[in-house]
């Protein structure tokens, strides 16, 4: 899809316990990193989605999809196209259920990643019409196994950078046909396994300096899990 459009289909704001990236400034830098729009996935909240709307209406060229990364019993899930928090710590099956059921889609985030992913079991069953296949915070390890799962099962598949700094954006995306414009047309393709996830892995060293300021946010939210 060398042709096609991109989308970061996992991003967190200000609105996030663990980023401070502001909406305004993830927009001024799309461009720069080549994308055509993002996700808006904080944890377990939705309270960006109506200045996100605001931007949208601004900055009509670009596609934000409003969209929430919600922790369930079985790891974390990357709900898209709802505007309200899907239940909480429920199970995944369930989850997955209840944003289809509100026009969403739910895809199993970093699946492959030992923490907050939903493991290999689950990614092997799960009844999700994709997976997060390339996110820009993974090792290049877990990244290659969800996509040899994505694969073998036949399911869709997506990317993202995770990102929580704006250095991040973009550092994996998601790749449709270039005719995609719209949030229907996104899901849509989506279900139709017609989009892939692509860009770079992050290093060991990367992702151990990530994992002390992990540490440290969480320290200072007094240890609390997201």
């Amino acid at each position: 899809m060398s042709d096609g459009a991109r989308f970061d289909l996992h991003v967190h704001s200000r609105y996030s316990p663990d980023s401070r990236l502001g909406l305004d400034e993830i927009v001024g830098r799309l461009a720069y990193v080549g994308l055509r729009g993002f996700a808006l996935t904080d944890h377990n909240s939705v309270q960006g989605h109506r200045p996100l709307l605001d931007l949208q209406s601004k900055f009509p060229a670009y596609l934000f999809v409003p969209g929430v990364e919600v922790s369930t019993a079985d790891g974390h899930l990357l709900a898209y196209g709802v505007s309200e928090l899907p239940p909480p710590h429920r199970p995944a099956a369930e989850t997955i259920d209840w944003v289809r059921s509100h026009g969403g889609e739910a895809v199993p985030a970093h699946p492959f990643r030992r923490s907050h992913g939903i493991g290999r079991r689950l990614a092997e069953s799960i009844p999700a019409r994709a997976m997060e296949t390339r996110n820009g915070h993974n090792s290049e390890i877990a990244n290659l196994r969800a996509e040899d799962a994505a694969s073998r099962r036949g399911v869709g598949q997506t990317g993202g950078s995770d990102a929580h700094s704006i250095r991040d954006l973009g550092r994996a995306y998601t790749e449709t046909d270039s005719s995609v414009a719209s949030l229907d047309d996104l899901l849509e393709a989506i279900r139709r396994r017609q989009s892939t996830g692509a860009g770079r892995s992050l290093p060991l060293g990367a992702r151990m300096r990530l994992g002390v300021r992990t540490a440290l946010l969480r320290a200072g939210r007094g240890f609390g899990a997201i």
